[in-house]
């Protein structure tokens, strides 16, 4: 059961002229957004960009009494930082985004703050949050691809794609991704959930795990939910999907139906796991996760009783 799982803009004019970043009228940022992923920037769109700097794995945001943002700054220099390496991520309503490395050691400006992903889901306007989950794989995917994994010549950045490629032998590293199955399992109109030992006292949510090499998808989900509570499951069905940061994990989920067994847990995983109606439900997780989403779909499902 290995599952993890206000916008803020500064005034463009005094970014590009390298004046101090600072936040600017919520408005300039908000409505909708539109991202063009990319590799490598262009020559004709410089400007003030959108900064997603990680000193370890805490994202750089500013910070007012009323707001949580990111830097938007013609360079982190303004900020008074450099960073170690940074990687473009592509355009936002047109604004360059740039993901970077900042040293351990990296104290944030007046004015700023440095937080973990986590704990800023809510703060950071969606398409922010989304993006911070993008930059900081690729931050920890270039930060640990520096050599080949094969030779240990220095790999060099592919221009044409997301990948590092060895100019001595030719291997090719693109960043690293784990997909992971999560699912929501009925009988009865009651849901599975488990509780697994490093979960904090009272807490719940469905089953999940890593697809294993040679598995499909819906392989994946009869062997976990059997490995870990001794059930097996029939209509396995395709429920969504969340990019998930941490670290590196696309958590693919689905919606499945009991097809016979007693629980009997994986002790060595699980500490307990048993069926909940949609009215008795323990402690489970935040909105910030799929986890939830199945969760409340199985209350709205059942509440309304279909």
């Amino acid at each position: 059961m290995r599952q993890g799982k206000d916008d803020p803009a500064v005034d463009p004019r005094e970014a590009h002229n390298g004046g101090p970043v600072r936040p600017a009228a919520v408005e300039k940022a908000s409505g909708s957004r539109s991202f063009e992923a990319g590799i490598t920037p262009s020559g004709d769109d410089a400007g003030p960009s959108w900064w997603f700097a990680f000193r370890g794995n805490d994202l750089l945001v500013t910070k007012t009494e009323e707001t949580t943002g990111m830097p938007f700054a013609a360079s982190l220099s303004v900020c008074g930082l450099q960073p170690i390496r940074r990687k473009y991520l592509g355009k936002l309503d047109g604004r360059r985004c740039f993901a970077a490395e900042l040293v351990e050691s990296a104290v944030a400006p007046e004015g700023m703050e440095f937080s973990g992903l986590r704990g800023l889901f809510g703060r950071l306007d969606d398409q922010l949050f989304a993006l911070a989950g993008r930059a900081i794989q690729i931050v920890n995917w270039d930060r640990t691809h520096q050599f080949c994994g094969s030779c240990g010549a220095r790999t060099e950045d592919k221009t044409d794609e997301r990948a590092k490629i060895c100019p001595k032998c030719g291997l090719l590293s693109f960043p690293r991704l784990s997909p992971a199955i999560i699912v929501a399992v009925v009988r009865d109109s009651m849901l599975l959930l488990a509780h697994a030992h490093h979960f904090s006292e009272g807490f719940y949510s469905v089953l999940a795990g890593f697809v294993e090499p040679g598995e499909t998808l819906e392989e994946c989900v009869e062997r976990e939910v059997h490995e870990e509570v001794g059930l097996q499951v029939k209509k396995i069905r395709y429920f969504g999907s969340q990019p998930w940061p941490f670290p590196h994990s696309l958590m693919i989920a689905f919606t499945a139906e009991c097809a016979g067994g007693e629980i009997r847990i994986d002790e060595a995983e699980i500490a307990d796991a048993g069926w909940f109606a949609a009215q008795d439900l323990p402690l489970i997780p935040g909105k910030i996760s799929i986890a939830r989403r199945l969760i409340d779909w199985f209350v709205e499902e059942h509440q309304q009783g279909r």
